[in-house]
């Protein structure tokens, strides 16, 4: 595989609706099973983000131990889930998305007020007017990254069409575009070409921002905000987690089945 984009993701919360009590103890994967927050919840739908978003706040929350948060045991899926079915048989949780236009529209209803969050659905609620606040959690964020690999069986015409979008990907424009919705590119110096001072001081060296523009070329009202976690190394430094397939995934996802069933 040829890795391409990745990122430190975390959640997401409107700062006026959080008690003070949480913000006095500072950002941390806890919030998402605060009491005081109970039915204002949401969580990303798809296990193999969602079960961990959760797991994590599990253990911020002092609920559950696991050896590995990354690839859970048959013993500790099962210890998970038992817990998120009794939150969910309160109502703690409002909605479950499994896209960004369905997480944001989560927030413009105002059914939640904090959640997993996708770096896009932040752009959508900033078009409407919201600004949420990305969290730094305490924990450390979770983070992920996606590439591209190519079929062992591809070739002749196809197989160099195939390389010259690799090669696309490379080349700086397509790590620019992705770093103006928060994502970053495995070989940055290529997309700082295509950057701004502005946005590369932002978006990877963690400075405050000036005039922005989004993927699109929509402006961002972010000047003189700084973003969370502050720079390139101090985020992708601060990682509790990496998104991967758990040698349990197929146990993880029937339970997870269940949890999202459950009344």
């Amino acid at each position: 595989m040829l890795p391409l984009t990745h990122n430190a993701d975390s959640f997401a919360y409107l700062a006026d609706e959080i008690p003070s009590r949480l913000i006095d103890q500072g950002e941390s994967w806890s919030w998402l099973l605060a009491p005081e927050l109970a039915g204002r919840v949401a969580l990303q739908a798809d296990p193999a983000i969602g079960a961990i978003d959760a797991a994590l706040a599990v253990r911020a929350s002092g609920l559950m131990e696991f050896q590995d948060i990354g690839n859970l045991s048959i013993e500790e899926i099962d210890g998970l889930i038992e817990i998120l079915i009794q939150y969910r048989q309160r109502g703690h949780f409002a909605g479950f998305w499994s896209t960004f236009a369905e997480a944001a529209q989560l927030m413009l209803r105002k059914q939640v007020v904090i959640q997993s969050i996708w770096s896009p659905a932040i752009l959508e609620l900033e078009r409407a007017g919201l600004k949420p606040q990305l969290a730094s959690p305490r924990e450390g964020y979770r983070a992920w990254f996606g590439g591209l690999a190519l079929s062992r069986l591809v070739e002749g015409r196809a197989r160099d069409a195939a390389y010259d979008y690799l090669n696309w990907w490379l080349d700086g424009w397509a790590g620019a575009t992705m770093a103006r919705q928060g994502y970053y590119i495995s070989n940055p110096e290529r997309a700082r070409q295509y950057m701004s001072e502005g946005e590369w001081a932002y978006w990877y060296n963690g400075k405050r921002a000036a005039v922005l523009v989004g993927p699109t070329g929509q402006q961002r009202s972010l000047a003189g905000q700084l973003r969370d976690g502050g720079d390139y190394a101090a985020r992708m430094g601060r990682i509790a987690v990496w998104d991967s397939v758990m040698d349990e995934q197929n146990y993880l996802v029937r339970r997870w089945g269940e949890f999202l069933r459950a009344q």
